[in-house]
């Protein structure tokens, strides 16, 4: 009976260390989560910023090219439009011969079942979307889903691990380069950005959002279409420089999000270990409890069985 109080006792000093060790990292995962949270509210500001300005641009640019089009329709003898008006290579639609898949995930675990979800969701998605993997390359960023993707033969034409749990901009521009020059050189001709959306600390869901090419922008937004812009050294050229931000600043979003959710998973992960812990405790002490009564009723009784003998 001693050595069996004595291993529930063990066992009740190593659930109460682990529960120490759970409550902390549920700490430090909502501390996380309420920075980012912080970092995202004055992101958006930056967003919608360079989103206008894209925007007015675009516009202003789709405009011309449809009063040149207007213009050379008008004149029998004119096939072309005399002032060539291009439109940026991030915005042009092309044949789709192969999509790439943009994945975030995390670079550890203990955070429930977050990664499992957008793994699961992206492979569902590829299996309806696609019919060969010549169809289709990932970009991953995150260690769990980099490994997952390896393990299974998959094509993984960039990685990228260590994501700070507070990212910065800076470190989206690798990522970003990356992903416009693979666009650029035929690498893949749409991408879409794989990640799971922070909607609340107990709830997230899980979005596939395009980011190549850029088709997003609605200029139905801009009130003054007729707006023009002075560039220098061209409008097209301007373009080319402030649509890869803006593609950085979709990335970072979401980023940012995919982040804020695995620190949400990770609270709640620990929030729900250290509840379990908190039970087990409770059970193990109830048995102790009965063991060691149990030990002292039974010395009790052999103490009173001697007297008797001795009488």
């Amino acid at each position: 009976m001693a050595e069996s109080l004595t291993e529930i006792k063990r066992r009740i000093d190593s659930t109460k260390s682990t529960e120490k060790i759970t409550q902390a990292m549920q700490m430090v995962s909502a501390s996380k989560l309420n920075q980012i949270e912080k970092k995202s509210t004055a992101y958006q500001l930056y967003y919608s910023k360079i989103r206008e300005i894209v925007t007015h641009m675009a516009a202003a640019q789709l405009l011309a090219l449809d009063n040149a089009k207007k213009l050379a329709e008008k004149d029998a003898d004119e096939k072309q439009p005399k002032g060539k008006i291009e439109v940026s290579s991030l915005m042009q639609q092309r044949p789709i011969k192969k999509t790439g898949y943009l994945v975030i995930t995390s670079d550890r675990g203990l955070v429930g079942s977050y990664n499992s979800n957008v793994i699961k969701a992206v492979t569902d998605m590829i299996t309806s979307d696609h019919k060969s993997s010549d169809e289709y390359v990932f970009m991953a960023v995150g260690g769990t889903g980099a490994d997952f993707f390896k393990n299974r033969g998959m094509n993984i034409a960039y990685e990228y691990r260590g994501v700070s749990d507070v990212p910065t901009f800076n470190e989206v521009r690798e990522i970003v380069t990356t992903a416009v020059s693979m666009y650029d050189s035929g690498v893949f001709d749409e991408l879409y950005v794989c990640y799971n959306h922070h909607v609340n600390s107990l709830r997230s869901e899980f979005r596939a959002e395009k980011m190549l090419p850029i088709n997003d922008l609605d200029v139905s937004e801009v009130k003054n279409k007729n707006i023009e812009y002075i560039a220098d050294p061209s409008k097209e050229k301007v373009l080319d420089v402030i649509l890869p931000q803006y593609a950085a600043s979709l990335i970072f979003g979401a980023l940012m999000d995919a982040k804020a959710a695995e620190h949400a998973a990770g609270m709640t992960a620990m929030r729900s270990a250290t509840d379990n812990a908190n039970d087990l405790i409770d059970k193990l002490t109830l048995n102790y409890n009965r063991a060691r009564q149990g030990a002292i009723t039974q010395e009790i009784t052999e103490i009173t069985a001697g007297v008797s003998a001795l009488e």
